[in-house]
């Protein structure tokens, strides 16, 4: 490894980092992590921290899982590539496969096609719900429906349903068909309606509308987050995506899960969608699949969407779909041991408790900072602080006090993750009750210091 000296130098010299401005980052050079152990991580200068971003919503085992190590090196060993392309597979892809289909079966998904994370497998899923209706003979169906404040991911298509701003104004004109509802926000919405039950209702009766209006025989999906991420940790209440099923049932348009963050034990059941109890037809997956380990990710279909295709005995069928790394033998290996030990560490019981705890503390915090906004959390360890300058107003923070206050809580000892006035928090899943109290009280001392 080049000195801390070097690494500095050219942190942002000659890389442009993601979700950056790149004169933002020359004037800030971001943290260097050079080493990471169970749910810390130490940066090039030496300073170590409880990791509370885990990584980046993907690292649920932590930085230690022996396991997915072992199955890399071994398969890197063996066979350390082929495709799934042209009339060719690879046996740990198979294997795969195989263990995903119990996984979900509770979801009611049985057919899994790999990518190589999470903007893939929303692209995919997206692009299969149109082909499953013209296979169908309801080639009109080509629009599609999300929720303002969603979050999926960077190519074209995920980028025209995304439903923040930031991620969309600077590469419009997108994808025309894209049709966004409000978010069952009770913190900001455009009701005015702080009761997340009936919220829930409102934003249900506005996708009813939408429907109505675009005409629901020209919509192929609705495409939501269980539980909204990066648009600042938003738990719907339970009614609501049940409510979605539902219409979207009553309408022939399917429903896409969005579970590149929430899948595999985050929310403290084993999916968003099985948390809310619902069932989808499709659903994407990245990030946590591999424990970040390997670049991953899988769309999961149902017997309902798969079997058109399989039954279909023209070219129309084919899927035109894929990636040079999709079911990558060394991530697929990853993959298998990941989700072994995500079982055998029942890591979703883990995330429930803790994620209980942490939110509590949070609320405890909201209490003697008049800062904080709002609190959400509350299912898993998924949870966030809203930051306001005001809360009659409940204007958001400016840019540099939140920036004090997270540098303050990293020197403290918790790396957090700051999107707009929110704080994030989604730590591994296997962290303890001391790191639990070790992220309140740097929290504590960050947000003293605005």
């Amino acid at each position: 490894m080049k000195d801390a000296n070097f690494l500095k130098e050219n942190n942002a010299r000659h890389l442009w980092h993601p979700m950056a401005h790149p004169a933002d980052s020359l004037a800030n050079p971001p943290d260097i992590i050079v080493e990471g152990d169970g749910v810390e991580i130490t940066d090039v200068d030496g300073h170590r921290t409880v990791d509370a971003v885990g990584g980046l919503w993907n690292v649920n085992l932590g930085y230690s899982c022996a396991p997915i190590k072992d199955a890399i090196a071994a398969q890197l060993d063996r066979l350390p590539y082929y495709s799934l392309f042209r009339g060719t597979s690879n046996d740990a892809a198979i294997e795969l496969s195989w263990l995903l289909r119990d996984f979900f079966a509770p979801d009611g998904l049985t057919r899994a096609f790999f990518t190589s994370g999470g903007s893939d497998s929303v692209e995919v899923a997206l692009r299969l719900a149109r082909q499953y209706h013209k296979l169908r003979g309801e080639g009109a169906r080509v629009k599609y429906l999300s929720l303002k404040k969603g979050y999926h991911g960077t190519h074209t298509l995920g980028a025209s349903v995304n439903g923040n701003a930031n991620f969309r104004t600077q590469y419009e004109p997108l994808m025309p068909g894209c049709f966004h509802i409000p978010a069952p926000f009770p913190y900001r919405n455009p009701f005015n309606e702080s009761d997340p039950e009936r919220l829930a209702q409102l934003c249900l009766s506005a996708l009813e509308d939408e429907i109505a209006f675009q005409g629901a025989e020209s919509i192929a999906a609705f495409i939501m987050e269980p539980i909204l991420g990066a648009g600042g940790v938003i738990p719907p209440h339970a009614s609501f995506m049940p409510g979605v099923r539902q219409i979207c049932d009553r309408h022939g348009i399917l429903l896409i899960a969005d579970e590149v963050i929430t899948a595999y034990g985050r929310t403290g059941a084993w999916s968003g969608s099985r948390l809310w109890g619902v069932q989808p037809d499709l659903m994407s997956t990245a990030k946590a699949i591999t424990n970040g380990y390997f670049p991953f990710g899988a769309v999961m279909l149902s017997d309902r969407v798969a079997e058109v295709f399989e039954q279909d005995r023209t070219a129309k069928g084919s899927i035109g779909s894929g990636y040079t790394y999709s079911g990558h033998p060394v991530g697929a290996a990853a993959a298998i041991a990941c989700l072994k030990e995500t079982e055998r560490l029942q890591v979703k019981d883990n995330a429930s408790d803790r994620g209980a705890q942490l939110y509590a503390g949070l609320q405890a915090l909201a209490e003697r900072h008049s800062i904080i906004g709002d609190v959400r959390g509350g299912h898993g360890l998924m949870c966030a602080l809203e930051l306001v300058s005001d809360h009659g107003s409940r204007t958001p923070i400016d840019k540099a006090t939140i920036t004090r206050v997270h540098r303050a809580t990293y020197e403290a000892g918790t790396m957090v993750r700051v999107s707009g006035p929110n704080i994030i928090l989604s730590p591994p899943l296997v962290l303890t009750e001391e790191h639990v109290m070790t992220i309140l009280a740097c929290l504590d001392t960050g947000l003293a210091s605005a």
